[in-house]
């Protein structure tokens, strides 16, 4: 379930970085022992991993590759206290798949593994779009990028629709040279920095296909793939119960017959579209009890009726509307 918070993803209000364990002493004797599961880095991390289990629902398979990711980490630090080779790896990452599958949740929730083992700064993610690193005229696109990378320093920086940035078709198109100072800046900061790339799955292969420098430091490729209708539903009812709302039993009935309507219809944003249909189920809720007879009880005000889901235009043919997006 996509349900970042806006000062998390910002930078604004989180923790301080904590120092790295201190290493001064040397090495561990070959003959010491370390509980992997015991330093207070390893509690922080399983702690984030349940967030993450309770936040998104579904994605078993990303849950596994984060999970997977993060006992590597420690496993590295393990290795560094008793002298063994563990270089910095390259940490980063591609996230592929539809809108509203819960790619920033997780950016977010990798930024914070990354911070209590280590490997960043601070928790932080900054996301950023091709607008916010291309310039129009010549002279205009480093600079941008450059602060882009200064206000990510440190933590990650998330670009969003990647693929916009590589444009061949235009040969006046400064995209190029944003990718460029990308590249330097994955080199050289790869220990303070991570960039996670993300977008549509076939996009994104002819993007790193068209960029083989920007591939070949990219070592994570992640697929997101989109929730099922069972899986939407379950979604509803958190974010339901969150809100102190409930379906009535022909609502619930009335709802997954919507999701299996609007998953075959154009623009679907999995998580993000059961949200929006939630909020303008909640408007006909609203207008429902006011137009009634003003009287109205705790479980009036928590109740969402078959009468407020079928309000939906997903529920009118929309070649007889002749509504291009009857998603409303």
């Amino acid at each position: 379930m996509y349900r970042p918070e806006a000062a998390t993803v910002n930078g604004a209000g989180s923790p301080p970085a904590e120092p790295a364990p201190d290493e001064s002493a040397g090495p561990l004797d070959a003959r010491s022992t370390i509980d992997l599961r015991a330093d207070e880095a390893a509690e922080r991390v399983r702690s984030v991993l349940d967030a993450l289990d309770a936040e998104l629902v579904g994605l078993a398979g990303v849950k596994r590759r984060i999970r997977e990711t993060a006992a590597l980490l420690m496993v590295d630090r393990a290795r560094a206290r008793f002298g063994l080779s563990a270089s910095k790896p390259s940490l980063h990452m591609s996230f592929t798949g539809g809108p509203g599958t819960g790619k920033t949740t997780v950016a977010l929730r990798m930024a914070e593994i990354l911070h209590a083992l280590g490997y960043l700064r601070v928790p932080r993610v900054y996301p950023v779009t091709r607008d916010d690193l291309v310039g129009q005229f010549i002279g205009h696109t480093a600079p941008k990028t450059k602060e882009a990378l200064a206000r990510a320093a440190g933590g990650v920086l998330f670009i969003d629709e990647a693929y916009y940035l590589y444009r061949p078709d235009n040969e006046r198109d400064y995209g190029q040279e944003a990718i460029e100072i990308l590249l330097q800046e994955m080199e050289s900061a790869r220990g303070s920095l991570v960039v996670i790339f993300a977008g549509y799955e076939d996009r994104m292969e002819t993007f790193f296909s068209s960029n083989p420098g920007l591939s070949s430091r990219v070592a994570h490729h992640i697929e997101f793939e989109d929730y099922t209708t069972g899986e939407l539903a379950e979604i509803a009812e958190l974010m339901l119960t969150r809100d102190d709302y409930r379906l009535s039993e022909q609502g619930r009935a009335a709802f997954l017959e919507y999701l299996d309507r609007r998953r075959a219809m154009p623009r679907f944003a999995n998580a993000r579209s059961v949200r929006n249909a939630l909020e303008r189920a909640r408007l006909r809720q609203a207008n429902r009890l006011v137009a009634g007879h003003g009287q109205v009880g705790r479980d009036d005000l928590m109740l969402i009726t078959e009468q407020d889901v079928r309000g939906s235009r997903v529920f009118i043919d929309p070649l007889e509307t002749g509504l291009e997006d009857p998603a409303v």
